[in-house]
């Protein structure tokens, strides 16, 4: 091995020992909840978003499922240059690219902390908004769960052809205007240049049963755009709750859900009662079955049918590769303060039943009149 190469190496494995010591301190931090909460999410944080969302904005495009392609295609051939090396007997050639991956991986996960990730670990959503009467009885739930039925019947009803066939760029726009609107009420809900773009990975994602994701390196909140109308405008909120620094996914789903019943427009709110009420019959049938095949009786055949379209929609994607992908993102949950995994988009429930018992009269008001 040559001194060049010898130093070179040298290098790669100091960078290796730096980023781990690096990602070793910000795991150590993650410890202190109310540190992170003053630091990070509200001083970091926010200067972040004030950068990067005004610069990612320009672009009418998924800079960050470019950015994943790109590094895809790097590690595919970082890793066929492994082989070739390691084919040819030259171990310190491999082993220098190996580093060189690691380099990459460690390098990644302090930017996604950096960015974002940390988010994972400030105070809990319960705490900011003071939820903290998270005890519930078996007929709140069934009532909040009837509200949220007649709130969905109510609103589909409501909708009209220019609502149901509203093009993707309204709904982001809709979604934006409703995040904007939930983030003057409270610092809570802060947002800064909030957006919304259709995933370009969409038709892989649709087989990991996606229907949305944020994307921490580039802050921007991405939409499966060939999903089933009615889900669009939820997720949508969703993924801009992320953006909003909601990391857990039931505090998304909350945020999110929060947005969309506020919203003057009847599709958005009509999807925000139709992701809530679909959570709580979720919640119900796993505790009292015989009320959940009742309150199934109550849902108006025009949510039936959406439903149904939904179930269709995803039926037609499923396959091992979205067995494998939830396996991977259940685990990547669980890493990362979410100990239930995917059960986590479920747990929304708690938060819900939170607002539900301490502003009935709103959560009670179906929609605002037109």
């Amino acid at each position: 091995m040559s001194f060049r190469a010898n130093k070179k190496l040298r290098k790669r494995i100091a960078a290796v020992l730096i980023l781990l010591l690096v990602i070793c301190l910000l795991m150590w931090l993650a410890g202190y909840p109310d540190v992170i909460e003053k630091y990070y999410s509200r001083g970091l944080y926010p200067v972040i978003c004030m950068v990067l969302h005004p610069v990612l904005n320009l672009f009418p495009f998924s800079v960050g499922d470019v950015l994943y392609v790109f590094a895809v295609i790097a590690l595919i051939a970082s890793v066929v240059n492994i082989i070739r090396w390691a084919f040819r007997k030259q171990f310190a050639k491999a082993l220098n690219v190996l580093l060189g991956i690691v380099v990459g991986i460690e390098a990644g996960i302090v930017i996604f902390y950096l960015f974002w990730g940390m988010n994972y670990y400030r105070q809990p959503a319960a705490v900011r908004l003071n939820l903290k009467d998270t005890v519930y009885s078996m007929d709140q739930l069934k009532n909040v769960t009837l509200m949220l039925i007649d709130s969905a019947n109510v609103a589909r009803e409501r909708l009209t052809h220019a609502d149901r066939t509203q093009t993707n760029d309204t709904v982001y726009q809709n979604a934006i205007a409703a995040v904007k609107s939930l983030s003057s009420t409270s610092i809570n809900f802060n947002s800064h240049s909030p957006n919304v773009k259709p995933s370009l990975l969409t038709p892989l994602i649709n087989y990991l049963s996606t229907s949305g994701y944020y994307n921490p390196f580039t802050a921007e909140a991405q939409i499966n755009y060939q999903m089933p109308l009615q889900l669009r405008p939820f997720v949508s909120c969703h993924e801009l709750s992320h953006q909003m620094g909601f990391g857990p996914e039931d505090e998304a789903n909350f945020a999110g859900f929060l947005a969309g019943i506020k919203s003057r427009d009847r599709l958005l709110r009509y999807s925000a009662y139709y992701s809530g009420m679909t959570e709580f019959m979720y919640a119900l049938r796993s505790v009292d079955s015989v009320a959940f095949k009742q309150y199934k009786k109550r849902i108006s055949d025009k949510v039936r049918a959406d439903l149904k379209a939904e179930n269709t929609y995803w039926q037609y994607y499923e396959g091992r590769l979205e067995v494998i992908s939830g396996i991977f993102y259940d685990k990547f949950l669980k890493a990362n303060n979410q100990p239930q995994g995917l059960l986590t988009y479920n747990q929304m429930i708690t938060l819900v039943m939170a607002w539900y018992k301490r502003h009935q009269p709103k959560l009670k008001t179906i929609a605002p009149a037109m």
